[in-house]
């Protein structure tokens, strides 16, 4: 990666946009065209975080940490430089791409039984929410060529993550999600099971549905979400892991009055309650009513419901959460 693709990048892209993309505001104008808010990068309850935006750059008063937009979505989004430059890349020049490549997706999961069956093993079979959800089917072998012919180069999809130096898709027998700026991969064969694009997973799925819910339910998966959002709880965001980034944490974290059920998997090792416990008393510490939830044993919320379980019982789960 040449430093001319760089500068070019950080040209390209105004910080004070991609700032407000991210749901920052400015609280306060100062002197030269300069702004002043609340700092994204940390817990902060007086405006610290300066940005300025003829020279595209930021500094908080506050955590010290200061830069260019790259920078800042390194920090923000807890990434490498190169992961920070292929998330920014995708959301410049290629900002539609991935809706694209969603599209294609989704046209492809009702041409392909084994896709459609996986999902109703998973206990996902309402079209509704599959279409919410944007869900598609990677089968691979196909992406690079239809994308090419709506006018993106090889390269393009290369730096994007969706091909691979060697030509070939880079998500195949692959269930697939839309993310923010990503894309998550489900295989339903041999590979490795969870596939994402470079560059961060991005804040808690669907945040600006739920955030003003006064009790929200969290899970670790997509299909965790899928299978609550099928038996009426719409209140539900996803992690897509059991542990959360800096920026999925701040938006917990945001001041609003709220009651978070923490639904992570029941793991046979222990490792979702544990994590679930390790969040709870974190996010305690900051003011917010946080509650394991716990399932029965060796179930996560997709589970609970493919083998049975139905809105009444979750909703009693829920009721026995306890600090």
């Amino acid at each position: 990666m040449s430093w001319q693709a760089v500068d070019a990048l950080k040209q390209q892209i105004s910080l004070l946009d991609y700032l407000q993309t991210q749901d920052w505001r400015p609280v306060r104008r100062i002197s030269r065209g300069r702004v002043m808010g609340l700092c994204p990068l940390h817990l902060d309850h007086m405006p610290s975080f300066l940005v300025d935006p003829d020279k595209n750059l930021f500094y908080c008063y506050g955590c010290g940490r200061g830069g260019d937009v790259i920078r800042f979505v390194e920090l923000y989004h807890d990434v490498r430089f190169s992961e920070a430059m292929a998330l920014l890349r995708r959301l410049s020049g290629l900002g539609s791409l991935l809706k694209d490549v969603s599209s294609f997706y989704q046209v492809q999961l009702h041409r392909h039984p084994e896709a459609v069956q996986y999902l109703q093993q998973r206990g996902i079979h309402q079209p509704q929410v599959i279409d919410e959800l944007e869900i598609g089917y990677a089968p691979g072998r196909c992406l690079c060529h239809w994308l090419m012919t709506l006018g993106y180069s090889l390269l393009d999809l290369q730096q994007a993550g969706l091909v691979t130096a060697a030509g070939h898709d880079a998500y195949s027998h692959r269930v697939v999600f839309p993310l923010e700026a990503n894309l998550y991969g489900r295989s339903i064969g041999d590979a490795v099971a969870h596939r994402f694009l470079p560059g961060g997973k991005g804040g808690l799925y669907g945040w600006e549905r739920v955030k003003r819910c006064q009790e929200i339910i969290l899970v670790e998966g997509l299909f965790d979400l899928a299978v609550l959002w099928q038996a009426g709880f719409r209140n539900v965001t996803c992690a897509l892991g059991c542990y959360l980034n800096a920026r999925q944490f701040r938006q917990l974290c945001d001041g609003a009055p709220r009651t978070v059920y923490l639904t992570f998997d029941s793991d046979a090792n222990g490792t979702g309650q544990q994590a679930a416990q390790r969040l709870s008393r974190h996010l305690l510490e900051q003011g917010v009513t946080a509650l394991p939830v716990e399932l029965p044993g060796g179930h996560d919320p997709n589970s609970f419901f493919v083998h049975g379980g139905d809105n009444n019982q979750f909703q009693r789960l829920l009721q026995r959460a306890v600090r």
